[in-house]
């Protein structure tokens, strides 16, 4: 399975902000669409990812307040990315490697949607578990030695 195909079951809605937003905006966003990440676009181009990662150690700096905090003070400007037509296992290597849990899907400058550790997993497991029916049924379909000449 490759990353485009992710982006084709779960949809490609984008949910982007801009680094001159308040964080605080950008985390009543997150929680009004249950996301846990922004894509940072700055004149139409990645900029980079805000989690609630950097939104957890922006709030433990500050002793929990966000306010007058920009989404440009924070964010994460070098993000994993991922192409469309990377292998899922591929991904979830590097995702585990760079403790990344949002990777933008770049297609060249074209930002194609984000996929996340969540949907990797999934995907993952969905492989597995069709490739093991497979093979349960290929074994309790496996022909007896008795009925083929010559065997046994």
């Amino acid at each position: 399975m490759i990353v485009s195909e992710i982006l084709r079951i779960k949809g490609n809605t984008l949910f982007t902000t801009g680094p001159d937003g308040t964080v605080l905006d950008a985390v009543r966003a997150m929680a009004q669409h249950d996301i846990g990440s922004l894509v940072v676009m700055d004149r139409g181009r990645l900029a980079g990812m805000l989690t609630f990662r950097e939104v957890l150690e922006a709030m433990a700096r500050r002793d929990g307040h966000l306010d007058g905090v920009l989404v440009r003070d924070i964010f994460d400007r070098d993000p994993l990315t991922a192409p469309p037509s990377l292998d899922v296992m591929e991904l979830r290597g590097a995702m585990l490697e760079r403790h990344a849990r949002y990777v933008p899907v770049m297609e060249d400058t074209t930002l194609q949607g984000v996929v996340s550790f969540h949907d990797v997993a999934k995907a993952v497991y969905e492989d597995q578990s069709f490739e093991n029916r497979m093979l349960k049924s290929y074994i309790k379909n496996w022909p007896d030695d008795e009925a083929q000449p010559g065997l046994g």
